[in-house]
């Protein structure tokens, strides 16, 4: 938050319901600098999940693990309490206070119920996006009597579907609540992946690609919105990067799930293409039935007719709501089942200072798109067998779920986004020179070292949502910055598409000299990001210093400012 946040006072009014009395004059000074000392500013002991990225050191678990905020200042704490439509005000008190011993464990208990669960469905997802590939390996076009251009189209036409989708779906889902939309649509989706087992012409093809797109399209940002209800801004990116570490666990599973699937082939007088779709989709919607009993709409709302006891108790609550508010208070602004109108929608929209986190999202990816897309191709080219080309890409996969996950550690512990998105382009760039210069007749093991090195760079994709949501600092923008970023995203992996020609294989060396200018670019990029930030938040400083103390408090109490347009807001960059 802002300045503000970062250096309120504590008072120990605020602490206490009860008054001074005139005798008690040598413990309220004693008390006041406990008080004090309760709320500097602490890091969180090392989490097990975490514990091979930091140094081993002595931890005090009684330490208070409450942080410092606005809301100790009781000047200014009304001015960011939550609404009154906030699901969760009842759980609201700006004086909680509570170790590590009990913050820990609660933060282990809410991965295994919703970081896991978010890994799985994203896992089902990406099994049903990326199954058209196994099933081609067996003739699928050839049993439908479809042309390459059909099977492109389709691709096309999944991709748009997929990228209209986005938007309107995140919509929805904070109308009806992530808790309710997310398994409507996994089911729904499962179903059309499904029913692919009947395809039998061009157009069922195209409507099934089309229907999965619209379907497939809301469940990423949806995800990003419904984590950020339980996670700290600062605990969001690396569940985002367990999220998108399914991603290569599935391109490494899928090609061994289609291996056993489609020697199915001519059982029951199907072909195997057919029993491979109809598995994973029944898997699919397994998992989608599974999230209308896994998911939760908050923090305080876990129970039900089937869950009578609820996740956590009445004192965990507490701390999951007070710990969330005082990270973020601008995430008590809406109920989460309140819809973002029109009006609401246009002004998200056209945040500009947003945008340059949108434009990363649209050109980040490019560079190491087209070789990722061609992996197996290129080592086929190459000499290599099918099965091989399929077990060579494993190490790329895996060593890229590492860098990922380390990176986006790291970008926390340092509080540093740009600078890690620009090493990740550093990374790429050498790579990508490699492959547009080394000699045609250079060892296929030498080209199979730099495309798999290329391939293992940190991924800074789930460092970039949540620098995104941060940066949005209200639900209704966060709402919107998800999708809108996505989306952005989705449109890289058309022009990704339109890189590598037919004219230019098997080297591909004009596309490849095409990807070294947009990976130098993407470097200035990330640098005039930074630079754009730095400066946003140097206006912001000049304004809010000048102010006098009754200036800022005046400035609190009648500003119409909202998000990230408040003057005591800070980009993070």
């Amino acid at each position: 938050m802002a300045d503000l946040k970062d250096s309120a006072a504590v008072r120990p009014e605020s602490l206490s319901s009860s008054e001074n009395s005139p005798d008690d004059n040598t413990a309220a000074p004693r008390e006041r600098v406990l008080l004090l000392q309760e709320l500097q500013k602490t890091a969180p002991p090392t989490l097990p999940i975490l514990t091979l990225f930091r140094r081993k050191q002595h931890v005090n678990l009684d330490e208070i693990a409450t942080q410092p905020s606005v809301f100790d200042d009781p000047e200014t704490a009304k001015y960011f309490a939550p609404t009154d439509k906030y699901e969760n005000l009842h759980r609201f008190d700006p004086n909680a206070r509570w170790t590590w011993a009990e913050e820990l464990p609660l933060i282990n208990k809410m991965d295994w119920k919703i970081t896991v669960w978010a890994c799985i469905a994203f896992f089902a997802l990406d099994l049903d996006r990326g199954n058209l590939a196994q099933a081609n390996t067996d003739n699928f076009l050839e049993d439908l009597g479809l042309s390459t251009n059909d099977y492109n189209l389709g691709n096309m036409v999944f991709k748009l579907a997929f990228l209209c989708a986005e938007l309107p779906s995140q919509l929805i889902s904070k109308k009806l609540g992530p808790d309710r939309w997310i398994p409507t649509i996994m089911c729904l989706w499962s179903i059309v992946a499904i029913c692919q087992f009947w395809l039998n012409s061009r157009e069922t093809f195209l409507a099934c690609r089309a229907l999965l797109g619209l379907l497939q399209g809301g469940f990423i940002p949806d995800i990003v919105l419904y984590l950020s209800y339980f996670f700290k801004g600062t605990e969001l990116p690396f569940r985002l990067a367990l999220f998108w570490a399914m991603l290569r666990i599935v391109d490494i599973v899928s090609p061994v799930i289609a291996f056993g699937v489609l020697r199915l082939r001519g059982h029951a007088g199907q072909e195997g293409w057919r029993w491979l779709f109809l598995i994973e989709g029944a898997f699919t919607f397994g998992v989608g039935l599974w999230s209308w009993f896994m998911m939760a709409p908050s923090p305080t709302q876990t129970k039900s007719w089937y869950r009578p006891k609820g996740w956590f108790s009445e004192r965990e609550e507490i701390i999951m709501v007070n710990r969330i508010l005082r990270d973020d208070p601008s995430k008590g602004d809406m109920h989460n089942r309140q819809a973002v109108d029109f009006k609401a929608l246009w002004k998200s929209m056209c945040d500009y200072d947003l945008w340059p986190i949108y434009i990363i999202g649209l050109m980040f990816g490019i560079p190491v798109g087209p070789p990722d897309q061609y992996l197996t191709l290129t080592l086929r080219n190459l000499g290599f067998g099918t099965l091989d080309s399929n077990l060579l890409s494993i190490p790329a996969q895996a060593a890229a779920a590492i860098t990922m996950l380390t990176m986006t550690y790291l970008s926390e512990v340092w509080n540093e986004k740009s600078l890690m998105g620009m090493f990740s382009q550093v990374w790429v760039l050498p790579n990508i020179i490699a492959l547009a210069a080394l000699p045609e007749r250079t060892s296929p093991w030498v080209k199979y070292t730099v495309v798999t090195v290329l391939l293992s760079y940190p991924y800074p994709h789930a460092m970039q949502v949540a620098w995104c949501s941060r940066n949005s600092n209200t639900v209704r923008a966060r709402t919107v910055s998800a999708a809108i970023y996505n989306m952005f995203v989705q449109v890289s992996g058309i022009i990704i598409s339109n890189i590598y020609r037919t004219d230019d294989k098997p080297e591909y060396r004009r596309g490849n000299r095409q990807l070294i200018a947009i990976c130098a670019s993407n470097i200035v990029l990330y640098a005039l990001a930074k630079s754009y930030y730095i400066w946003r938040n140097k206006q912001r400083d000049r304004e809010w210093d000048a102010m006098t103390r009754e200036e800022q408090i005046h400035y609190l109490e009648t500003t119409a400012d909202q998000g990230s347009k408040r003057k005591d807001f800070r980009f993070a960059h």
